[in-house]
């Protein structure tokens, strides 16, 4: 039971996976409280307005004392993965009406007969044009009519739209046409969603800018209410704390913009992780690292320079998930939103294990989930997965998990595995299971790899940083693959996607779109392009009720040689755009350029500018940060151990079964750390020591 003088500022980070709904609490004067709960997948407000419940109510605390609620979701990526989006429609120019299936021609595999583009979200006779056209300057060349707009209106509310899409040719640099649709859907319709390009996605690249405004209408709806019913669920249980979203960039955002524009939150749980890890890491002073963050249905990796990280201007959903090179892209339905570039597997503790048509063993992308979970759960699972096999192999505990809260059957495991996988691969379970578990480890390794070396990045130089439920059961060997000698397991691992939560200031992203070349840019525009982003960043931050003093503004510019097709972005210093700022800007491209591809042009080649972009961000002052979480120790002192399988050169071995809190000292493996929400093997051939941090600070013999 907590205090009342510690109740009074309590924060609480809830992240959203596939298998297990993770919350963890900061009281006012710092204790962490942490709690696991399975998710439902037909209610995922549920498990949170439940679990959270008694969550407090163990803890002696209510919902009214809570001051702050950090959310990260997965209600928008489920649904555009299920299909489950609004009845939206599309108006746009006459003659773009095919965009979506046009798309920018990109093939995710090469030479692939058999691959089929995706299904449009919006079908083709729900996709509408007006007669309008604005050039490239953003002169009107033919004028939008009202009665055109009004006729394409009527045509979509006769057809039950839920929603509508706007997006025309070059309204990027003159918005006008866009606004005027907008202000004619709200005469006719009151209240229906709209989404104007304008508002979305405000650049140039007219599939890119069309996909994310569909998307942004598609699910618009749906995440609009699950935010309304989750926040009046808990306001009706006596919470009076502002709900902020976990954004796919790394900040956070409102409730009320996340209504608005919930294309930003599509890959919020995975951006939690790496936040709580660039900033925990930094703090223990590691400030390269490669997040490997392994949950119960997918496998992602990060990577982080100087203690940033890495963000990406556009990504997919939907396609599948890429395990290979980044440049096999188009696979899926594109945001052009900034996005932690984040890679993914489908390489979870719940990904099925299975023989294909060759007699090969494979893994996923296909995950048994929280219902009926892996075989060792006896929920009804009849197929076997990565936690099976790690239970076969004595790396995880075959009575239970989650402290007790969890039972399991490793002999069923045992079972199940041998008749559907050992025997028809004439093998037997050890071998099997031991296999299964690498054929994993080599999935994993390339989506590392994706962000790394694929990157210009050396892994070598980074310190693996493990999180998720499953990071540290696989990080040793993950680690000894890449040649890396430093690991990093922090406090409740398993939980750190909320973590992260409350390691995340507030932040909103404005973009404005420029063809110009740099040395030809004038300097009153340059200086004049800023200052309406900033104005427009400090005006939403005051908004969100944050005061000037306390925002930090950053500048970055998307750029490329003249003649590119796609760009990078370089971080812009404050200042006028003279001679010495130019010559600053073009040796950061170049050699961001150079890592990146592995080459640079000489100085005489023309950089263009493609995007002004701003971030600003605010963080509450003297907000409680988490820190090691508190829990029920065992009273049972005496030693433990169990067989675990460490490969061909050391077999089974009687392994030690430690506590955190026990590794005082330097310790040579084998032995295996148990804890509430993660388990964490040493093999033979690392030691690991607790930091003063609270990490597992865990070393790779060389060699």
């Amino acid at each position: 039971m907590l205090d009342k003088a510690s109740k009074a500022s309590c924060r609480v980070g809830i992240d959203i996976g596939g298998t297990f709904t993770d919350l963890v609490l900061v009281t006012g004067d710092g204790r962490t409280l942490t709690r696991k709960v399975s998710s439902t997948p037909d209610n995922y407000a549920k498990a949170i307005t439940d679990g959270l419940t008694k969550f407090l109510d163990d803890s002696g605390l209510a919902l009214s004392d809570i001051e702050e609620f950090l959310h990260g979701t997965t209600v928008g990526s489920n649904t555009i993965l299920e299909f489950k989006g609004a009845h939206v429609g599309l108006i746009t120019t006459q003659g773009f009406r095919d965009i979506l299936e046009i798309r920018n021609l990109r093939m995710p595999k090469l030479y692939d007969l058999h691959w089929d583009k995706p299904i449009p979200l919006v079908e083709r006779y729900m996709r509408r044009t007006v007669n309008e056209r604005i050039d490239a300057q953003g002169k009107v060349s033919t004028a939008l009519e009202r009665a055109d707009v009004e006729k394409v209106v009527r045509g979509l509310l006769d057809d039950k739209v839920e929603g509508i899409a706007v997006c025309l040719i070059n309204s990027y640099v003159n918005p006008e046409h866009e606004r005027m649709i907008g202000e004619i859907i709200e005469e006719l319709a009151p209240g229906l969603p709209v989404s104007l390009s304008v508002d979305v996605l405000p650049q140039i690249k007219e599939y890119e800018r069309t996909s994310t405004t569909v998307i942004n209408a598609y699910i618009q709806p749906i995440v609009a209410s699950y935010l309304k019913s989750l926040s009046d669920d808990l306001g009706a249980g006596g919470m009076s704390a502002p709900i902020r979203l976990m954004q796919s960039n790394g900040g956070l955002t409102t409730a009320e913009d996340a209504s608005r524009r919930p294309v930003s939150i599509v890959e919020s749980g995975p951006a939690a992780g790496v936040v709580g890890a660039v900033r925990h890491a930094a703090d223990s002073g590691h400030v390269n690292l490669i997040s490997f963050d392994m949950g119960g249905t997918t496998a992602k990796a990060a990577v982080a320079e100087d203690s940033k990280f890495v963000l990406s201007q556009q990504y997919s959903v939907g396609g599948g998930i890429m395990i290979s090179s980044r440049l096999l892209t188009g696979g899926g339905y594109l945001l052009g939103v900034p996005a932690i570039d984040v890679a993914e597997v489908g390489a979870g503790g719940g990904s099925i294990i299975w023989i294909d048509k060759g007699g090969s063993m494979q893994i996923g992308p296909e995950s048994a989930g929280a219902d009926p979970g892996p075989l060792c759960y006896n929920r009804g699972g009849e197929r076997p997965t990565i936690t099976d096999a790690n239970v076969l192999l004595g790396y995880i505990n075959p009575e239970f998990l989650v402290g007790g809260e969890l039972k399991l059957d490793a002999e069923r495991s045992r079972g199940y595995f041998e008749r559907l996988l050992a025997k028809p691969m004439g093998t037997d379970v050890t071998t099997a299971a031991y296999g299964a578990r690498h054929i994993a480890i080599s999935n994993m390794i390339r989506a590392i790899k994706a962000v790394s070396s694929e990157r210009g990045r050396d892994p070598r130089r980074f310190t693996l940083f493990a999180l998720g439920g499953n990071g540290a059961l696989f990080s040793c060997d993950m680690a000894r693959e890449l040649g890396i000698t430093n690991i990093l397991v922090p406090p409740s691992a398993g939980l750190f996607s909320a973590y992260g939560l409350l390691y995340a200031d507030v932040e909103h992203t404005y973009t404005e779109t420029s063809t110009s070349l740099l040395r030809d840019i004038p300097s009153d525009e340059w200086n004049s392009r800023w200052k309406t982003l900033e104005d427009k960043a400090l005006r939403q931050l005051n908004e969100d009720g944050f005061d000037g003093s306390i925002v930090d503004l950053n500048r970055h510019a998307s750029m490329r040689y003249k003649g590119q097709t796609f760009e990078i972005e370089i971080p812009i210093a404050d200042g006028p755009l003279k001679m010495a700022a130019i010559e600053a800007i073009e040796a950061a491209f170049g050699d961001e350029h150079e890592l990146t591809y592995g080459h640079r042009a000489s100085l005489e080649e023309p950089l263009q500018m493609c995007a002004f972009k701003l971030s600003g961000s605010a963080a509450e002052t003297g907000k409680a940060l988490p820190g090691i979480p508190e829990r029920v120790t065992s009273t049972d002192t005496k030693p433990r151990s169990r067989q675990a399988y460490f490969g061909a050169e050391h077999g089974w071995r009687e392994t030690p079964i430690v506590a955190r809190q026990d590794l005082t000292f330097e310790r040579r493996g084998p032995f295996i750390i148990e804890e509430y929400d993660t388990t964490c093997v040493v093999p033979p051939d690392a030691k690991a020591v607790l930091d003063g941090r609270g990490n597992i600070a865990i070393t790779m013999d060389q060699g």
